[in-house]
């Protein structure tokens, strides 16, 4: 039946200890050890809404295009949205508890976590960490229910990974600010209701809450995609789109304003890239026990185990260095350069681990019945967005010798 096979799930692998605990097959090192009880708890409520909403309908939402937004309201039941935001409506949960809900969410889907992370992590925080407290209490209890969608305005078509060179422009009229400009690869703006606009100014860069529908501003979705397919990316255009004073976010002067923003998403990223890399590896190895070639199941290969401990490795480390990451955020000690460590190395093991596994599945593998090759098509994007592999070497080259290698 096309689409009908179900998804390997983790509760659906697991195994005994020597000392009689249940532990999941992936979990070589025992990290749930790691989490309070409120942390797992919560992980295995994000967990069982993946498995019941997500899991039955991502193959047919990926291959259709769509993105499904009859789920947003129960994403907003949840807490999901802003959910590391205090006050203002928002579920105020920890570092760790936002990290665990991108692993589960990414496990069913990178366009669904990018979902949470676009609304949350950049629209939402733009205006708690830069807005004011009419701007705040204006928008953020909507935005955590649901009511209303936001987008984040920064990446341009000559300017991703060097957004000082953007060229989008707001002047200054009188009492208005007047907005012209593009951008390029905008998560969700054709479903939002407001803008957060990042434009160059006589002041520097700015950043602005622009209304969807006001004048002058269009989103356009782009297609085709080979990559998150169940998301929504666009172009927006801005002539002479104007706003009242009162849409400047005062609180964000020059690019370190979006730059607190992304550096929000980038860590939920470093979660999110494990969970598509642990449904991966926990789908092959599924397989694999299933599957007999030559009177024997691929499982029980040498060549078919060396590729599952090697994924189960990575994803242990992955786990692990995410956790430590979360640890260091929730202490107020998490520094720049380690989001670019968590960013960089998990979304570059975790692609490696869904082509591998791929690769155990066959055949079978290019079909939407198995998740592997959807995930690494999805993390093509991942590794792309809030900054390239390149980019995030390159910080970690300047912490490590001091010596900046931009330009």
């Amino acid at each position: 039946m096309k689409h009908g096979r179900p998804l390997s799930t983790v509760e659906a692998m697991t195994a005994v200890t020597p000392h009689g605990e249940t532990m999941s097959i992936y979990d070589l090192v025992h990290i749930d050890s790691l989490y309070t009880p409120a942390e797992l708890a919560f992980r295995d409520t994000v967990r069982e809404f993946v498995d019941r909403r997500i899991r039955p309908g991502i193959a047919r939402w990926y291959e259709d295009a769509v993105f499904p937004v009859e789920i947003i309201p129960e994403m907003a039941e949840l807490g999901l949205l802003g959910m590391h935001l205090k006050g203002y409506g928002c579920p105020g949960r920890t570092a760790v508890e936002y990290g665990l809900a991108a692993l589960e969410l990414e496990a069913g889907d990178s366009g669904l976590r990018t979902f949470v992370s676009v609304q949350g992590s950049l629209a939402m925080s733009a205006i708690h960490k830069h807005g004011t407290e009419e701007q705040k209490n204006e928008y953020l209890p909507r935005m955590a229910a649901g009511e209303i969608i936001g987008c984040f305005g920064l990446t341009e078509p000559t300017a991703g990974s060097d957004p000082g060179s953007m060229k989008t422009f707001a002047r200054r009229e009188g009492d208005e600010w007047v907005i012209n400009g593009s951008k390029r690869w905008i998560g969700l703006a054709t479903l939002a209701q407001i803008a957060i606009i990042w434009a160059m100014t006589d002041d520097g860069v700015r950043g602005f809450i622009v209304p969807t529908d006001t004048p002058g501003f269009t989103a356009t979705p782009i297609q085709p995609k080979l990559s998150m397919r169940a998301s929504v990316q666009c172009d927006l255009e801005l002539s002479e789109v104007r706003l009242p004073a009162t849409a400047l976010l005062p609180g964000a002067k020059g690019l370190r304003g979006p730059f607190e923003c992304l550096n929000e998403a980038r860590y939920g990223i470093a979660w999110g890239a494990m969970g598509a890399a642990r449904d991966s590896y926990l789908t092959a190895l599924e397989y694999s026990q299933q599957r007999l070639q030559f009177d024997r199941p691929l499982a029980g290969y040498q060549l078919t185990q060396e590729k599952l401990v090697n994924m189960a490795l990575e994803i242990n480390k992955g786990l692990l260095l995410a956790t430590q990451l979360g640890r260091l955020k929730d202490a107020g000690k998490l520094a720049p350069h380690q989001i670019s460590v968590g960013k960089l190395n998990n979304c570059r093991e975790a692609i490696e681990i869904c082509r591998e596994a791929r690769t155990i599945l066959g055949g079978n593998g290019i079909t939407l019945d198995y998740s592997p090759l959807r995930h690494a098509n999805n993390l093509e994007s991942v590794r792309t967005y809030e900054g390239t592999d390149e980019v995030h070497t390159l910080v970690l080259g300047n912490h490590i010798t001091g010596v900046p290698a931009f330009r």
